[in-house]
């Protein structure tokens, strides 16, 4: 799964990394993106414009918010059948905006925080859907959540999963406003190239969701 991930990126090299529409404001660095919280994503009906959603899908059928709290993530191998995530794979696909990501490495009953991000630690984007919920006074909640896919020759040594990070090649299609059918969709869903990632141990520190500070990306 992925359940922790950072964004410290410039908005100067958010724009153009991902061919925003205009530059988005002036960001405070996350060092430690936690579920439940708001992410920066760019929606396939945004006009190319950053936008903020709340991390954990909440469908639009659901009589719970909470239940966004475990669909922070979505099985690519599953998307298709899922009642949770059909929908929104033929409809609602988002960029989730990222320059790097947390797993835990197990070894025996301890688990090493690890920081993953590309060798040249630019700025990427995983592979996202979005839903929009109703409450019952009439507001509205936008979500997401990560898709996951099996990890890479690279990631395999630190866990037995990974989000999926797109490369810029896919975003116009991922992005397409209209529907998108699976058979389109899901050959994008897959491991990220191995040899362009790297990852570095860090403090325990970021075990805590409360604890957002660049201590938490400093390798150990």
């Amino acid at each position: 799964m992925c359940g922790r991930f950072t964004l410290t990126a410039d908005p100067a090299d958010l724009q153009a990394a991902f061919n925003l529409a205009e530059a988005p404001p002036a960001l405070a660095p996350r060092y430690n993106i936690a579920p439940t919280q708001p992410v920066a994503v760019v929606a396939n009906n945004s006009g190319g414009k950053l936008e903020f959603f709340r991390w954990g899908l909440i469908p639009s059928w659901a009589t719970d918010p909470a239940i966004g709290n475990r669909l922070i993530n979505a099985r690519a191998e599953t998307l298709a059948e899922k009642p949770s995530f059909r929908s929104a794979l033929k409809k609602r696909r988002c960029l989730i905006l990222a320059d790097g990501f947390y797993e835990w490495k197990k070894a025996g009953k301890s688990k090493t925080p690890m920081h993953i991000q590309l060798k040249d630690g630019a700025p990427f984007a995983f592979a996202g859907l979005w839903e929009v919920w109703r409450a019952p006074d009439e507001s509205l909640i936008k979500s997401c959540a990560i898709i996951t896919t099996a990890p890479s020759t690279f990631m395999e040594k630190i866990h037995d999963r990974m989000p999926v990070i797109l490369p810029p090649a896919a975003y116009d299609t991922w992005l397409s406003p209209g529907d998108l059918p699976a058979e389109t969709a899901l050959p994008l869903l897959k491991a990220f190239a191995a040899s362009k990632m790297k990852a570095a141990q860090v403090s325990t520190l970021v075990n805590s969701p409360a604890f957002d500070s660049p201590e938490c990306v400093k390798p150990v």
